[in-house]
């Protein structure tokens, strides 16, 4: 045998499992607490900045990605109360501003009319209560997407991250991924809350 060949003979299976050098790895992303994502798009600046060297469709991609990864902030989720839908309250079509419409519909007032009128502003109904003797809670989703109606009356009050700012104050979000024939949709779950009245 010649010297140095023992160095080239393979080494003995170690009596100990081979997953025992990798449970510690493991155990330690199992126990970190998990964090929620941070939305660098909340800052107006950073969005500005960014939008200056990124085309439209694109900025609005990493936005939604970002407002996904860090999801609902559950802040105020109720239409009425909302920091985030304020200039939208405030925006008039069908000779009503939506504040307006949202509280004929707390108050169960030409009920007919409550879709088309929230369609104006991007808004779709998802759910009402239309019981004449109880509380008429609803759920309302706010299109989020990039040709949302809601987009014009932001952009028109200078606030170019609406949609971060939106999903920070909304109940839920849904997210529907784009594909060959059709664009993202995005929507922002908000309420109307009868008792917060």
């Amino acid at each position: 045998m010649r010297a140095g060949s023992a160095k080239l003979r393979p080494l003995h299976p170690s009596s100990e499992p081979m997953t025992n050098k990798k449970q510690p790895a493991a155990k330690k992303i199992i126990d970190t607490p998990a964090v929620r994502a941070e939305n660098p798009f909340l800052n107006t600046g950073f969005y500005t900045r960014m939008r200056d060297y990124t085309e439209r469709d694109a900025a609005f991609s990493k936005e939604l990605k970002a407002i996904a990864e860090h999801g609902a902030g559950k802040q105020n989720s109720d239409a009425r109360l909302a920091p985030s839908l304020q200039v939208l309250r405030g925006v008039i079509k069908k000779g009503l501003p939506l504040e307006d419409m949202l509280g004929r519909i707390v108050l169960g007032v030409e009920s007919g009319l409550w879709a088309p009128w929230l369609s104006g502003f991007g808004f779709e109904l998802r759910g009402v209560n239309y019981a004449k003797t109880e509380a008429r809670n609803a759920r309302l989703a706010l299109d989020i997407s990039l040709a949302s109606k809601a987009n014009t009356a932001f952009a028109n009050a200078g606030i170019p991250n609406w949609r971060s700012l939106v999903a920070q104050d909304c109940l839920q979000l849904q997210v529907e991924k784009p594909t060959e024939k059709t664009p993202a949709k995005a929507y922002a779950i908000f309420t109307l809350d009868a008792s917060a009245n």
